[in-house]
Order: C-alpha cells, then structure tokens, then sequence
C-alpha cells in the first residue's frame, strides 16, 4: 500500500520575475512501513520535496497523495489538522522548546493538535521517553543534555501523536558518529515496532547506507532510485 504517491510533482517559486523550478516532474511511491532517503547536493529540491510532502507548501503542479489524500487540495487549517493527526517532523537542529523540559517538549503537539486525556498523554509519553532513553531526563531542559539526547527527545516528540509518517531533515548532521547510528537504531526500531514510515532528506552517508531504497534528486529532478537487495516494500 502506497503511504506516499507523487506524479509529475513540480514547484516554482517566483523570485521578483525570476521563476525558479525547484522540483522538475518528480515521480515516486512510498509503501508504508518504509525507510528511505532522499539525497542529492544543496539545491537539489530534497527540502522543497519534504516541504510538500509535510504539506507545509503546495505544488505548481502535478499529483501528490499522502495517506490517500489529496494534500495539494487542503486549506491552511485543514493541512495543519492532518498534519498533528498523520505526521511528525525531525530536524537537524532538533528545534526543542527550551523553556519546556523534557517531558513538556515531547507533550506538546498533544497539546496543540489532539483531543487526549491527561491520562493517556502520561501513558503515550512515558513509553516514548523509556523507549528512546530519555525517561531519566524526563525533567531536564534541552540546554542541560547532549545533541543526541535532544534528537532522542525529538524522536519521541515526532511520534507522539502516532504518526503514520516521519519526515527526517538531515536529523544526524550535528551527531557524532556512535550517537548518530544509536539515532538511526532508534528510528529503525520504531517502524519495525509501529509501522510508522521514515523518509529522511539528508547528505549523511551513515543514514544512507541503512535505508532500505534510494532516491537521487539534481536540480530538481529524479536522476536515480536504489532499492536494496532483498527489499520489495518500496
């Protein structure tokens, strides 16, 4: 079952009277349950392409579908409402609350986009934070624990909401080599454990080399998709 489904996928932005094609007939599908990445050199249109995905902004033109629907279609408010309700976002400079501690960092998007009991926040968050080492540090604030510690923390923010996907931008550029695979186990193990699909855009070879396919963008386009040996789920 396709999660993602993008057909001749394209994107203009129009600086002053220059257009700008970011994203060139860009086609592709992702199953759900998936591990991918997408990667290519800076301004090759993976940030525009998770953008869009992320339904933080719209295509010129073509088809995407997301969880079935069509997210090109969507108002403002009603693409925030599926946002909190199927995906979650990691980023490269964590972007944690600092004036929330651990524990309030990981409950605020149940806060702000879901309808859940107290109760059930407790129970959701507390399973996340054992579940990614962070339950000891369930107090601590983001200035008083390391940059692994805080992506740990963003992984457990990003699946709080139970999302059906995760967009990953570049979450193990600022992490040392032993942190960044502990992050990459960490996320494994969530869409082995929750089905829950992982699309990543990043330069980082480490996060490449554990995907299960591929996609190469240059200058906007779809020059290369790789599916590992013995996958079929992409």
């Amino acid at each position: 079952m396709n999660l993602v489904s993008a057909e001749n996928l394209t994107k203009i932005y129009n600086v002053g009277e220059i257009e700008i094609e970011a994203l060139k007939s860009v086609s592709f599908n992702v199953q759900s349950a998936s591990f991918v990445s997408f990667i290519g050199p800076s301004g090759s249109g993976k940030t525009t392409l998770l953008n869009l995905i992320g339904c933080l902004d719209k295509p010129t033109s073509g088809s995407l579908k997301v969880a079935d629907v069509d997210t090109s279609s969507l108002t403002r408010k009603k693409a925030a409402v599926f946002r909190g309700i199927n995906l979650g976002f990691i980023f490269q400079d964590f972007n944690l609350i600092p004036v929330l501690s651990v524990y309030e960092n990981v409950e605020y998007p149940l806060l702000v986009v879901q309808n859940v009991s107290a109760e059930e926040r407790k129970k959701r968050i507390a399973s996340l934070l054992e579940t990614v080492g962070m339950i000891d540090q369930r107090d601590k604030y983001p200035g008083q624990i390391s940059g692994g510690q805080k992506q740990r923390v963003a992984i457990a923010r990003a699946l709080v909401t139970n999302p059906r996907l995760v967009l990953a931008d570049e979450p193990t550029a600022n992490l040392d080599s032993k942190t960044a695979f502990m992050v990459i186990d960490i996320m494994r193990k969530m869409k082995e454990e929750y089905g829950v699909t992982f699309i990543f855009s990043t330069h980082d070879q480490r996060v490449v080399n554990e995907v299960e396919a591929v996609y190469t963008l240059q200058d906007g386009m779809l020059v290369e998709d790789a599916i590992r040996e013995g996958e079929t789920n992409v």
